[in-house]
């Protein structure tokens, strides 16, 4: 193989990615590129490899025996190239080069004023921030740090904690003075609700309990838009799951009631995360010092005052 004919990092990256979810649609969401970019991207590959990786249908798609054996080639590949860029960025330790973050929406916390004070103190650092409720892969996706919400961390990334938050059961006043009461978990049956997506992924259909179990739900309406679902929820919708931290005044006006405290719900960590290796690049660390100093003057969560709920 010549060296022109070498298959490219971003042909590496979206492979893994494919053969990781399962699917070129999410890949390509995932990936944050159109889906006939990852096609382009496959077929140019198996072109320069000579040989399927693939097998596609319109129902699965499942890997050859090339490309069970290439898949695990490319994943090392992969990260020796992680490796090898950051033993050039850490050669003198200054902070410079392109520093990609995935993140959600921070409503309230003044995320941008962080982003542009970063960048004024760090002028050799290019950063590309894409905001998203994804738990995009940082890897596949090229990514360096993710901020996210999560009750768990996946294997191989290392998180630093900005904050905690309580996910809630909540419904409006106006709503529940015309629906079935909720007195039990078993009672949520018969509501509609408003869900979040599992992962950034796909709607939610269940909702945890305190005890560490999980409770079935049905979606009136799904999005991963916290704003939108706080609207809906407010306007009398359904019963929504939404983080304490996202609804702080609804809570103290009364416009939002919180059901089943003691029974459904969950504490999500908010989290810088990185993939873990043996060498961080200066441009991740400084940004997660930055994130992590900013959280402690900004925090991401505030109590609810006992006064404004009861414990139900």
């Amino acid at each position: 193989m010549q060296i022109d004919d070498m298959p490219e990092t971003s042909e590496l990256a979206t492979f893994a990615r494919v053969v990781e979810a399962k699917s070129i649609s999410l890949a390509a969401r995932e990936l944050g590129v159109p889906r006939p970019t990852v096609g382009r991207r496959l077929a140019r590959l198996e072109e320069r490899l000579g040989v399927r990786l693939l097998r596609r249908s319109t129902r699965k798609m499942a890997l050859t025996e090339a490309g069970a054996l290439f898949y695990q080639r490319a994943r090392s590949a992969l990260a020796s190239v992680v490796e090898a860029r950051d033993a050039v960025q850490r050669a003198d330790g200054a902070v410079r080069g392109l520093l990609r973050v995935s993140a959600p929406t921070l409503q309230g916390w003044q995320f941008g004023e962080l982003v542009a004070s970063f960048l004024a103190q760090h002028p050799e650092v290019r950063l590309e921030l894409e905001s998203t409720t994804r738990h995009v892969d940082l890897l596949a996706g090229g990514f360096d740090v993710a901020i996210r919400a999560s009750t768990d961390l996946a294997p191989g990334l290392v998180a630093r904690a900005l904050g905690k938050t309580r996910l809630l059961a909540v419904a409006s006043p106006e709503y529940l003075a015309n629906a079935p009461a909720v007195r039990a978990v078993a009672d949520l049956a018969r509501h509609k609700c408003i869900v979040g997506y599992d992962r950034g992924e796909h709607p939610a259909t269940h909702w945890p309990l305190v005890d560490g179990g999980r409770v079935r739900v049905e979606a009136r309406f799904a999005s991963n838009d916290i704003g939108v679902m706080r609207e809906c929820a407010v306007r009398g919708a359904g019963v929504a799951m939404l983080p304490e931290a996202a609804i702080v005044a609804e809570l103290e006006s009364g416009a939002l009631v919180p059901l089943l405290e003691r029974k459904v719900g969950a504490i999500a960590v908010i989290a810088a995360v990185y993939a873990e290796r043996a060498f961080v690049a200066p441009a991740v660390r400084a940004f997660i010092d930055a994130v992590v100093e900013w959280s402690k003057k900004n925090p991401i969560h505030r109590p609810v005052s006992a006064r404004a709920r009861g414990a139900k």
